[in-house]
């Protein structure tokens, strides 16, 4: 299954174009080893460990299917240990169901083929809980090797995504007298990074300024961000539910009876202790507890955080939620007394039909809402034509995909990304590097309405003091999306 979830999940790419954040990557990973510290000294030092692999990945070459298969196979590697984790908890065709659900997910084909760490995040989380529910099932016996894979498996958290850290107060849930002290110092010790990490992050969280204040109603939203589809994600969550509910009545309780024998906490039914294996057979409660925590408390710790410190809810900061989604979903159907296989393929099948217009605007060229190859078709260049980006950070982009004759970048300073950040150097002289120029083109990000009736792009007002006026203008479509407009000397207004 996790072949087939990484397949899945190479597919989104599509004809679908990268993005700024994935450019973004490209321009980190680009960088000597030196550039990437001192980039991180300013911006996105959270992302430093993933810009450090793709360092190292992107020597091969930096075509979109290359930079995006890593996502792919973390997809791959999350799926298997969701099957893994789901035999743990249940039975094998639970986890073989969890992988097939969360296969489908549109957030999947989304993040699985997206140049960003996100992916990677989900395949650490779900290590995560493996790798605990493996070490407490050593039970009293000192079990260090598996404690040492626990805390390397929350360091991987930790250094994927800062805000990944959100699932491991559900784990904390697990914590029990004989494993309290093995327990805190794997997890203190992989926590380490996100320390690190949270300190440089905190002292860069201008680079963040952008992000809104949210309130509670972005949870209602949350279901469609895990999913990845509005009906699809609610369909999941009522499923998930019910298995969190199989999974805590499925286990036996101690002062059961089985037959005629009462069960105390800790013995089998002739009262001889209960073998480490049989501990699942006890937490059930616990790790349904545990496994909706892991869905439901990061969108609530991330929404604290953004009241506390700074505003932080960001949608995609919560795709490591997903495998959660799904593994409760598998747990619902493998609860079902009968038909089982039936049920799962039911479900996936149905899962696909009401997420396809979901999946098919995933691979969309258009499926990262940052289309630069349509921006390159309706720039129609003439000789001495000149180019105006709104931010500077977009040269990178139209550096990537143009393959023709594009106008002059006329502000172009130096060909190297600024060393604190992605933009360009840039020269400030708008008037006059467009004294002979007739035509020039603008691209910004954002709406028609952002650059041309407001102040948001102040290109476009530094453009029209020097005595151009527009004569066409289009957007890509979807919010931001890309604008690209006309501007001619001594020309009526187009708008």
């Amino acid at each position: 299954m996790g072949l087939v979830a990484g397949l899945a999940a190479f597919s989104g790419n599509g004809s679908s174009t990268l993005n700024g954040d994935e450019l973004a990557t490209i321009s980190a990973a680009g960088r000597s080893l030196a550039g990437m510290f001192e980039l991180a000294r300013h911006i996105d030092g959270h992302f430093l460990p993933y810009y450090l692999f793709m360092h190292f990945w992107a020597k091969a070459g930096t075509a979109e299917l290359w930079l995006r298969l890593p996502s792919a196979v973390a997809i791959g590697v999350a799926a298997w240990f969701l099957v893994e984790l789901g035999r743990r908890l249940h039975s094998t065709r639970a986890g073989v169901i969890a992988a097939g659900v969360f296969a489908i997910l549109p957030s999947v084909s989304y993040y699985g083929a997206f140049a960003r760490s996100y992916a990677f995040a989900a395949a650490a989380v779900v290590f995560s809980f493996w790798a605990l529910h493996r070490a407490l099932e050593s039970g009293g016996r000192p079990g260090v090797r598996r404690w040492v894979v626990y805390g390397v498996a929350v360091a991987l958290v930790c250094s994927t995504h800062l805000f990944a850290v959100l699932v491991l107060p559900a784990q904390v849930l697990l914590m029990r007298r004989a494993v309290a002290v093995r327990m805190v110092v794997a997890m203190a010790v992989g926590c380490v990074p996100a320390a690190v990490l949270g300190l440089i992050g905190y002292g860069e969280r201008h680079a963040i300024s952008w992000i809104p204040e949210r309130g509670p109603e972005v949870w209602l939203k949350f279901p469609k961000m895990a999913a990845g589809a509005g009906t699809l994600g609610v369909v999941l969550f009522v499923m998930a539910l019910v298995g969190a509910a199989v999974l805590s009545w499925r286990m036996p309780r101690a002062g059961t009876v089985q037959g005629g024998k009462s069960l105390r906490a800790g013995a089998g039914p002739d009262g001889a202790a209960v073998p480490p294996s049989a501990g699942k057979e006890r937490s059930g409660g616990v790790w349904a507890f545990v496994l909706v925590g892991w869905l439901v408390l990061p969108p609530v710790l991330l929404l604290v955080v953004s009241w506390a410190v700074t505003p932080v809810y960001v949608d995609r900061y919560l795709f490591v939620t997903a495998p959660a989604l799904a593994l409760l979903a598998g747990l619902a159907v493998a609860g079902l007394p009968r038909f089982h296989v039936v049920a799962g393929v039911v479900v996936v099948a149905l899962g696909c039909a009401l997420a396809f217009p979901d999946h098919v605007d995933v691979r969309e060229e258009n499926g990262r809402f940052e289309n630069i190859p349509w921006a390159l078709r309706v720039i129609k260049a003439e000789p001495d034509d000149a180019i105006v980006y709104g931010q500077s950070q977009l040269r990178i982009g139209f550096d990537y995909y143009a393959d023709s004759l594009m106008p002059v970048d006329v502000l172009r300073a130096g060909d190297e990304p600024e060393p604190d950040g992605f933009g360009y150097p840039e020269r400030s002289d708008v008037s006059a590097v467009l004294k002979e120029r007739e035509r020039v083109w603008v691209v910004w990000r954002g709406t028609k309405q952002s650059g041309l009736e407001g102040d948001a792009v102040p290109r476009v007002e530094e453009v029209e003091q020097a005595g151009f006026e527009v004569t066409l203008a289009k957007h890509s479509g979807d919010l931001p999306g890309l604008t690209v407009a006309l501007f001619e000397r001594g020309q009526g207004d187009g708008r």
